[in-house]
């Protein structure tokens, strides 16, 4: 990878998740206060509240809806990037336009701890 073609925020959260990485795990580092700097970025707090449904369900609503499903983390991660609908009603969820997947691994991540 050419660090030259990314852009500051880009390496940034690249940056992060590596060293969260090297540090054994990036769920447990993950607080709550950076999720919600990537959810503020990327537009999903336009739609999604931690523990309140506003058009989409409530982040804590998708971690018990998923608690225990081993396949859940790699399966909502791609539909976080490629938007979806049907699964809390019938009003879709855009893609994560822009999102790195570094930034989606560690949402999603964070949201399946809410349990």
């Amino acid at each position: 990878m050419n660090v030259k073609t990314l852009g500051p925020s880009t390496l940034a959260s690249q940056l992060l998740v590596a060293s969260l990485l090297y540090a054994g795990t990036v769920n447990a580092a993950v607080t709550e206060a950076d999720a919600m700097k990537i959810t503020s970025q990327y537009g999903c707090q336009a739609c999604h509240a931690t523990s309140t449904k506003l058009v989409g369900p409530a982040f804590k609503d998708i971690a018990k809806k998923y608690a225990g499903d081993k396949t859940a983390e790699e399966r909502l991660q791609k539909k976080v990037k490629s938007g979806g609908s049907g699964v809390w009603g019938t009003l879709p969820m855009p893609p994560a336009v822009g999102a790195s997947d570094a930034d989606v691994a560690t949402v999603v991540h964070w949201i399946l701890s809410l349990t």
